[in-house]
């Protein structure tokens, strides 16, 4: 595989509109049979791989059959992918900042103006 040279990994999480949390929930632990995905000790969503599939009541949209959901990139070290694309004019929507969950968390614009999230541990 080849590396990215702003050191990203892999998709992290990706958030989807829901309107009815119990009831996706349900739906996606029941009848997908996914297995839940915890941060900390809150559940926020389901695996699919590696990957977090978490469901969101209070999105920016409402559910579509034409999604635009949120995707969060796992990145190396998120400060350096913010460094590394701001040289290559690539606008940061979000700066990265610290949380109490112990991610630094970041967001950049692609040329059509679609948000994508990046995300690292914070490095202690």
């Amino acid at each position: 595989m080849k590396k990215s040279p702003f050191g990203f990994e892999s998709v992290k999480v990706i958030a989807i509109p829901v309107l009815d949390e119990s009831r996706a929930r349900k739906f996606y632990g029941e009848t997908l049979a996914l297995e839940p995905a915890y941060e900390v000790k809150e559940q926020v969503g389901f695996y699919i791989g590696d990957t977090i599939l978490m469901l969101k009541e209070d999105f920016y949209a409402a559910p579509t059959e034409t999604p635009n959901p949120r995707i969060t990139i796992k990145v190396e070290h998120a400060p350096d992918t913010a460094k590394a694309l701001s040289v290559l004019g690539v606008i940061i929507r979000d700066e990265v900042q610290a949380y109490d969950d112990g991610f630094n968390i970041g967001s950049f614009l692609d040329s059509e103006g679609n948000k994508f999230w990046f995300c690292s541990p914070v490095k202690r």
